[in-house]
């Protein structure tokens, strides 16, 4: 059993709903195998009351906390210091409380993803060409901000209201191209990869009508939905032989820095993905 001390070092995640995350299982699993004095907690703060939540937590009693949906974009405004990667995914997915007060915020949904994609699709190149990428809100945006940065000569954002993805591509400029999704025949044509970055497929609600057929058989699909594993988004996939890469393992991926950040340490060698899928039901 977990032995709580006053110099437990406490983390957690916050978000609403906040009770199908994956993260307490992975951190906790990750800080009883290191033997580190800490625990890792899930917060579900009211819908209009994250910003109040947020200033509570100012002085460093908890040393920090993921952010999910809805509060990523709120979470950024909330900080006063703020890095790159969270600048320019325009969110923030990672609070970092300070013992002076200070706010820090950080976004890891990129390194996620790029580990995702290293991981289960090995020998894939980020500049090898065209990405397509579905969805235009925060994770979107996050994850064009990503591969750009890793080198992806185009982004091309699809969404259903184009003027999401036009003012996804106008913030983050050169290399990002907005979509209508009635034009994803033509730009699924020679891309390497398509990303899912809605919420489509979550818990089986609600498809994505995409042409994967049209993608090259080389590219490889990634959802970063993981509830179910397999959404009906990657069986499409899977069923024309393409390789894809699934959303536990982005989440796996971007639980790694945050740990860091918090504890202080790198997380230990142990396989949290077989704890996640014996959670959901799912085989390895």
């Amino acid at each position: 059993m977990r032995r709580i001390t006053g110099a437990t070092i406490v983390a957690g995640v916050a978000g609403s709903p906040v009770t199908h995350s994956l993260s307490p299982l992975i951190h906790n699993a990750w800080l009883d195998a290191a033997g580190i004095d800490g625990v890792y907690v899930p917060f579900q703060p009211a819908g209009d009351r994250f910003d109040r939540f947020v200033e509570g937590l100012r002085g460093g009693a908890v040393r920090g906390i993921n952010v999910t949906i809805p509060f990523k974009e709120v979470a950024l405004s909330m900080a006063d210091e703020v890095s790159k990667r969270a600048h320019d995914a325009a969110a923030a997915n990672v609070l970092v409380f300070e013992p002076d007060g200070t706010i820090v915020a950080d976004n890891t949904d990129g390194v996620g993803l790029l580990g995702a994609m290293k991981a289960q699709a090995p020998g894939f190149e980020i500049a090898a060409g065209p990405i397509a990428l579905l969805g235009a809100g925060g994770a979107a945006r996050g994850a064009a901000a990503a591969l750009v940065t890793a080198g992806a000569p185009e982004v091309r954002i699809l969404n259903r209201t184009l003027a999401k993805a036009e003012a996804v591509a106008g913030a983050l400029g050169g290399g990002v191209k907005a979509c209508p999704l009635s034009a994803a025949p033509e730009a699924f044509k020679g891309v390497t990869a398509v990303i899912n970055a809605t919420s489509a497929g979550l818990s089986g609600e609600g498809t994505l009508d995409a042409p994967l057929e049209l993608t090259p058989e080389t590219a490889v699909v990634m959802d970063m939905v993981y509830k179910p594993l397999l959404t009906p988004f990657l069986k499409q996939a899977q069923d024309l032989g393409r390789r894809t890469v699934d959303g536990l393992e982005m989440l796996i991926r971007q639980a790694v820095p945050s740990f860091e950040t918090f504890y202080g340490r790198t997380p230990p060698e142990l396989d949290v993905r077989a704890l996640a899928l014996g959670v959901l039901g799912e085989g390895r």
